[in-house]
């Protein structure tokens, strides 16, 4: 029944404000604000009539007799609702129950519709109290607020990450600051982390962010190569929380909360200049927040971290992890890949494949469907080429292994004259590899014709000083190597009647 009265006594009478008496009434503040803009329209005074009852003046504020409502009013479907809720981010509660009156005309008010949809979340929201094993997990993440870096010659101002990590068992947390959240730093802060514990728990829970789960899953996520790659390197698993669903990470969204109060709030009033003088403010108070007594237990997260965690945590390795990354590329015509603006060569049976790229600051290792198949030296700066011979087909590596020493060896198999037409040749060329084609093409003469004729053809050519392919197979082709050599221009010219002698000139 609606408490038209009730409203029209504490507004009148009592004098409270719009929201006390929606407080007191427990109805929405729409609602008195309606109830009191009806009564005033309809010149309603307050202290009422005796003869005005609830009925008369619902009639007089609502025209009408009051409506007759149901016994039961049509309940929300409200896990449907939720459902929706939850797939699409815009829909609010006023839109569903907008929707629910289209529907249902007679159906509950805006204010018992949300507390009736709030008593059934309640009911459904059971949480299960998780118990974490001595050394098991290790839950990491980003804290969302971020420390302001500045410059001190006034340039502009960057913002420092907070990476934080928190052991299950004991709570024990390690924070670091870092200048992004992109793959390097994140896996340097487990590095780090891992040294901070000086020790490697046996699963490491981490968000779905893509520097760690290239395809978030609930049921097979993918983890980012790299990633995986430091999970093996320290004998660790890699379980990532389910998506939108922090409570699989309680622990740590806990630990970014005390992080950020702790540390963050408590640096607010500091200026720093560098992530090292940050880290290191950074490393006071996350030390002082870990000897914190617990409140409602003995203790603190060091001493249940020197208790219980310590312990059971597995060894370091012997080397820490050496960053790599992942990254694939297509193998060029030339059987090589292009990695950071350089060349580098893979087998050639392998040209227009995918391979996979790993590279470190030193190497980088190429693998095709999991098996490496080439390992270089990574080059510095750009346009550089770092090929293996015995990447190249066997004609390339012959045509390399071509040398103006070797090509003249080669024509001395023909004989004598061929080897100083092939030195002849390549001396006339700016450089020796463009006479290369022309005496391949000599060599291939003789086995048109025969060794013999190629030799007497390269002798003639030395004569005339027609030092050309195309000279040497003219000669061939017009037989002009079977002719007897031509006897050498003479050096004076012959006595003639026509011909003046230099006394004429005198």
């Amino acid at each position: 029944m609606r408490k038209i009265k009730e409203v029209l006594r504490l507004k009148f009478s009592v004098g409270l404000g719009l929201r006390q008496i929606a407080r007191s009434c427990s109805i929405g503040l729409g609602t008195v604000h309606e109830y009191l803009q009806r009564a005033e329209a309809a010149g309603v005074k307050w202290p009422l009539g005796e003869d005005l009852d609830e009925d008369r003046l619902e009639a007089i504020l609502f025209g009408g007799p009051p409506r007759v409502r149901p016994a039961v009013l049509p309940t929300p479907d409200f896990a449907e609702l939720h459902r929706q809720r939850q797939q699409h981010r815009h829909v609010t509660q006023q839109l569903l129950w907008e929707e629910y009156r289209q529907a249902n005309p007679d159906g509950y008010r805006y204010s018992r519709f949300c507390e009736l949809y709030q008593r059934w979340r309640r009911k459904q929201d059971i949480v299960l109290r998780q118990e974490h094993k001595a050394g098991e997990k290790l839950f990491v993440d980003w804290a969302g607020t971020t420390i302001p870096i500045y410059d001190p010659r006034g340039g502009p101002v960057q913002q420092a990450h907070l990476f934080v990590a928190v052991l299950g068992a004991s709570s024990y947390t390690y924070a670091e600051a870092t200048s992004d959240e992109q793959l390097a730093n994140w896996i340097g802060a487990h590095v780090r982390a891992f040294e901070f514990y000086a020790g490697v728990p046996k699963l490491v829970v981490p968000d779905n962010t893509k520097t760690g789960v290239t395809k978030a899953c609930r049921y097979d996520p993918d983890l980012n190569p790299t990633y995986q790659e430091m999970a093996m390197h320290y004998g660790v698993g890699v379980v990532p929380a389910r998506p939108y669903k922090p409570r699989d990470k309680a622990k740590v969204e806990s630990g970014v909360q005390l992080a950020e109060r702790w540390i963050i709030a408590a640096l607010r009033n500091r200026e720093f200049f560098s992530i090292a003088e940050l880290n290191q403010a950074i490393r006071e108070l996350r030390d002082r927040m870990n000897q914190r007594p617990f409140r409602k237990r003995e203790g603190s997260r060091a001493s249940q971290f020197a208790a219980l965690d310590r312990p059971a945590l597995n060894p370091l390795p012997a080397e820490p992890f050496d960053l790599s990354q992942w990254s694939r590329a297509r193998v060029n015509i030339d059987y090589h890949i292009v990695f950071d603006a350089n060349y580098y060569s893979v087998p050639y049976n392998l040209v227009h494949e995918l391979v996979e790229v790993r590279s470190t600051p030193t190497t980088i290792e190429l693998f095709h469907k999991g098996q490496r198949v080439a390992s270089h030296l990574r080059a510095r700066g750009q346009g550089h080429t770092v090929t293996v011979a015995e990447h190249r087909p066997r004609s390339h590596q012959a045509h390399l292994e071509w040398t103006p020493s070797r090509m003249v060896h080669w024509a001395e198999t023909i004989g004598p004259h061929t080897a100083r037409l092939f030195e002849r040749i390549m001396n006339d060329k700016p450089h020796p590899e463009m006479g290369y084609r022309g005496c391949l093409g000599i060599i291939r003469l003789a086995d048109t014709y025969s060794a013999q004729r190629v030799e007497a053809a390269s002798e003639r050519a030395l004569l005339t000083g027609a030092c050309r392919y195309k000279s040497v197979e003219s000669i061939l082709k017009n037989s002009l190597d079977q002719m007897p050599p031509s006897s050498p221009p003479p050096t004076s010219t012959p006595p003639h009647d026509n011909i003046r002698g230099s006394e004429y000139f005198e």
